[in-house]
């Protein structure tokens, strides 16, 4: 399996969708697919049919545009759910959208996600909320007003498509406040005592296959309650080199 992990794959700013070449990323996930793929957009809200159709519509122009071609293309919703395993066995490359990250978990849970992937030899690229859900044990980034609590869950059992745990668009959140809190400072610093956060901005990615994982693109490390720069644009790290 290959695996994209996104901050977002998309142009800021654009007046449509147009996947970023930012640090090489089309270029390298054209060269991940197959020539013309099987595509299975899964979504990050099973109840948002008109969010979920309008995302993977943007997915698909976007590809289409960037000389990536969709053979068949289906979404994997509430309204299909039954079918999941099914739908997973007949797609060579897998999208999970961004969007809130305990919705889309309950939903990977519900239909079995993660035993389904086990056996997915194709390409995942994960955007946002799909990227952080990918992780084996997830952190589950307070995002919405009453989620700084402490009640509320931090971490959750995710795909197990990789051992990174991705806080994404970081050039617009970082200096977010929730619940009268700073998101990162007061929240997230206080929660990585014992574990790895990276933070991404949009445009920056992590790339893993069966050999290795690599961070591409401006990035930090969040642990034991610092921040840390790790790499700029246009430069790459072999994970295998994080300490």
């Amino acid at each position: 399996m290959t695996v994209f992990l996104t901050s977002s794959p998309f142009v800021d700013g654009a007046d449509r969708a147009i996947l970023s070449n930012a640090n090489g990323f089309v270029d390298r996930l054209r060269e991940a697919l197959p020539p013309y793929c099987r595509c299975l957009f899964v979504c990050s809200d099973p109840e948002r049919h008109d969010l979920t159709c309008q995302f993977g519509s943007d997915v698909v122009s976007a590809c289409a545009e960037a000389g990536i071609w969709f053979s068949s293309y289906q979404v994997l919703s509430g309204e299909n759910a039954d079918r999941a395993e099914e739908l997973v066995e007949n797609s060579d490359f897998l999208v999970l959208a961004g969007g809130h990250v305990p919705t889309q978990n309950a939903f990977f849970q519900e239909i079995h996600l993660r035993e389904i992937l086990e056996r997915f030899p194709g390409v995942v690229m994960g955007i946002s909320a799909g990227s952080m859900n990918s992780a084996d044990e997830v952190y589950v980034q307070p995002e919405e007003e009453g989620e700084s609590s402490p009640d509320f869950p931090r971490f959750a059992q995710g795909l197990g498509l990789t051992d990174v745990n991705v806080l994404p668009h970081y050039q617009k959140v970082k200096d977010n406040i929730l619940d009268g809190l700073r998101l990162f400072e007061d929240i997230t610093y206080a929660d990585s005592f014992g574990h790895v956060f990276f933070a991404i901005p949009d445009g920056s990615y992590f790339y893993q296959d069966d050999e290795q994982l690599l961070l591409f693109g401006k990035s930090y490390a969040i642990r034991d309650g610092r921040l840390e720069p790790l790499i700029e644009d246009g430069e790459v790290l072999d994970m295998a080199d994080f300490e």
